[in-house]
């Protein structure tokens, strides 16, 4: 591994000063003069037809400035990529929580108060709530219209609730179930969850008399929303400016616009700024969570354990919207195999629309589902073999050279290596205490792609400015930057400081996701900082003659040969008072490497109750080049946590396509004293994206949590959960089932 100066070694959040003394600045802590409130009445229902609104009582509240109904926004829809999201609902709603009016008042209060005077006649239609049989042909179709919305990455060839098919893999399929000794069967179902941000969405959006729109957005990827909110509207992007504002926690959720079109709208007829907060209630009744899958796996294995065929068929609920999603679909189901040696394979996916509320993206879209699937199911066969899991898993691992069932070619794989790891440190295979078992998963996640630009600006006073178009919401990409800025120039990140451009400022940046940034948005600050080192340097050598070639920068001042030197603030001021170096990034495609995790539970089952008691949990990671070790590290640690979560507790449970978990005490999310001790061991190596060889991290300790949980709980009791979240009532259900 390379030496470093400030990379690998422990930095503080650059923002964290900010965040601490509460003088961040959030969406919601804008509100420039005379700023309206708007609020929204929501449906009752998850499918009806709108036979009639009045807004009479609403329009004659004192305070009420504004109130839209569907008639007002009748042709206009918006979306990531596939635009089928009417602003308001027009002669149906497809979800219960579907905004139906939007009323703009003097203040929160009033705005509350009218959208409640707001009069709906319903004509309730039968909710179409299973995915699987919204998939059927003959079902109700949720969107018979589709056939005019733009964006399907591959459009059905007529209108149907499967919006949205796939199906990929290698080899033959069928011939490898011909040459199986045995075949292996089952269905694992995923229930709908939240991220549960604190921050709730919101935004001010204020439209000037000259067309100029300025928006605040709880939003972690501004060009997109731009461009999204401008389509929605009719506008063209540069008639918008989006700027910067801390997002509070996103977890993927915070892509897709919400109610930006809406407070256009209404800022444009009243002449003034106005203001949208979603609250907890409409977040968990309304928003965008991770969808609730259904999944069937069957795999040929010989005698001995090797695996000669895998199929997984996807059935993803939608709910009533596809355009919350960034891609269309879920971009993450083509990663739930990669860490496995399969000839033939093929996963098929379905997207479906159903009546229940819209799904978007959350950490590890669709990986975390098909991964619960994927990695119980190895567990079963393993069983079914008479064969441990991990020897299992050994006999099946990908190797150098070997393709994953996805068809790619990984550089360097280190998944035994990492699996190992895992089993070592954890104690894998040591005695258990009766009711203990342990569980093991695996999983791999390469980085995704993106555009970023960077500027890296030294000033006379002796400061460096990185500016940097990326709103990050919480993840520490902006140590990151500093630390990258200040290892390049040679000195300490402390004299580093990060501002953020409005959309302004450069053509485009992709945002934060995809666990991309460091792919994606480092190399543009290595070559802005490169950029800025050699104007530097190249203004010392003018001023004192010494030839380029012979410099360095090192704490403060330019060196030549060692021996002599000037001080770099002086250069600068010489200079013009700054000096600055512009770096553009864009990264596309499958990269060189992958990373690799492996993951052991232990657990504790009370038969009694059903209650799972995490004793301990060890995360392994392959990974290159380390640039923030707290960072790195608190990756780990909030990605597991939302992991338990995920597995043993959170779920959106809904009556009737209604969402009744409306607030945190009912959607119950991990706390301190749910938590086991938390172990991580690297696998190192030198592998990784340039600058510096880093691999990616954000998604990769969520995917194989919750199958790691279900194998430890099968170890214990013998039983396999096949529904997520393994809440103490269905464990104790299964316990109590004839025969087990």
């Amino acid at each position: 591994m390379a030496d470093f100066r400030v990379i690998g070694r422990p930095a503080g959040r650059t923002e964290g000063p900010d965040k601490t003394t509460g003088s961040a600045l959030y969406a919601f802590d804008v509100c420039p003069p005379g700023t309206l409130w708007a609020k929204a009445l929501r449906s009752p229902y998850p499918a009806a037809r709108v036979k009639a609104i009045d807004v009479s009582q609403a329009k004659a509240l004192p305070g009420v400035n504004a109130v839209l109904t569907g008639a007002d926004v009748a042709s206009r829809l918006q979306g990531r990529q596939v635009r089928d999201v009417p602003l308001l609902a027009q002669d149906v709603v497809r979800f219960a929580g579907e905004k139906v009016a939007v009323v703009a008042a003097d203040d929160e209060e009033t705005a509350q108060r009218a959208a409640g005077m707001i009069r709906v006649e319903y004509e309730e239609m039968e909710p179409l709530l299973d995915a699987q049989e919204a998939a059927r042909p003959g079902a109700r179709l949720i969107h018979p219209d589709m056939g005019v919305y733009d964006g399907f990455r591959r459009p059905p060839a007529q209108p149907s609730n499967v919006f949205f098919s796939a199906s990929f893999g290698i080899g033959d399929v069928d011939a490898g179930f011909g040459e199986a000794d045995l075949i292996f069967e089952d269905e694992y179902r995923c229930g709908r969850t939240h991220p549960a941000f604190f921050e709730p969405r919101c935004c001010v959006v204020s439209v000037e008399s000259d067309g100029r729109a300025h928006v605040w957005s709880s939003n972690k990827t501004p060009f997109g929303l731009r461009q999204a909110l401008a389509l929605a509207v009719g506008v063209d992007e540069g008639s918008i400016v989006v700027h910067p504002v801390h997002v509070g926690g996103d977890f993927g959720s915070k892509t897709a616009p919400f109610d930006e079109p809406l407070a256009y709208l209404l800022s444009v007829r009243t002449g003034r700024p106005v203001k949208m907060v979603m609250d907890q209630v409409e977040e968990l009744g309304a928003g965008n969570p991770k969808h609730a899958a259904a999944m069937r796996v069957r795999t040929g294995v010989t005698r001995d354990g090797v695996i000669t065929a895998h199929l997984q068929e996807m059935y993803f609920d939608s709910g009533a919207y596809a355009g919350l999603m960034p891609l269309g679909a879920l971009a993450g189901v083509d990663r739930i195999a990669a860490n496995w040696h399969i000839p033939n394979a093929r996963f098929e996916q379905y997207h479906v629309y159903t009546n229940n509320l819209p799904g978007g993206y959350m950490r590890g879209p669709g990986e975390v589902q098909g991964s619960f699937a994927m990695e119980s199911h190895l567990d079963e066969v393993a069983h079914g073999l008479g064969m441990d899991p991990l020897e299992f898993r050994i006999k099946n691992i990908l190797r150098e050279g070997q393709r994953t069932p996805m068809n790619e070619l990984f550089g360097e794989v280190r998944a035994e290596e990492t699996l190992r790891a895992a089993v070592e440190q954890s104690g894998y295979s040591g005695p258990k205490h009766p009711g203990t078992g342990r569980g093991i998963a695996m999983c791999a996640r390469p980085a995704g792609g993106g555009e970023s630009y960077a500027e890296v600006v030294l000033n006379a006073d002796a400061s460096v400015v990185v500016r940097t178009p990326i709103f990050e919401p919480g993840t520490g990409a902006y140590t990151m930057f500093a630390q990258v800025a200040a290892e390049v120039l040679g000195m300490d990140v402390g004299s580093v400081t990060v501002q953020v451009w409005d959309t302004d400022a450069v053509p485009f940046d992709s945002g934060v996701a995809g666990s991309r940034t460091t792919r994606m948005a480092v190399p543009a600050v290595y070559e802005a900082a490169e950029a800025a080192l050699n104007g530097l340097l190249q203004a010392a050598a003018s001023q004192t003659g010494w030839p380029v070639d012979a410099l360095a920068s090192e704490d403060g001042q330019i060196w030549h040969g060692g021996t002599e030197s000037i001080s770099w603030t002086s250069v600068v001021e010489a200079a013009g008072g700054s000096i600055n170096g512009r770096g553009h990034s864009q990264v596309t495609g499958q990269p060189e490497h992958t990373a690799f995790a492996a993951q052991v539970a232990e657990v504790d089952v009370d038969k009694e109750t059903g209650q799972i008691t995490l004793l301990r949990f060890t995360s392994a990671h392959d990974v290159g080049t380390i640039i923030n070790p707290i960072a790195h590290q608190g990756q780990i640690n909030g990605a597991v946590v939302m992991g338990f979560g995920y597995a043993l507790q959170e779920e959106l449970l809904t009556d009737a396509g209604r969402v009744t978990t409306l607030s945190l005490a009912d959607f119950k999310l991990p706390n301190v004293a749910d938590l086991p001790a938390l172990e991580t061991v690297l696998v190192t190596s030198d592998a990784g994206a340039a600058p510096y060889n880093a691999k990616a991290i954000g998604e990769v300790p969520l995917l194989a949590v919750a199958p790691a949980i279900a194998n430890a709980v099968r170890d214990a009791t013998g039983i396999r959960m096949k529904d997520l979240p393994l809440t103490a009532e269905r464990v104790l259900t299964a316990l109590r089932e004839p025969g087990a």
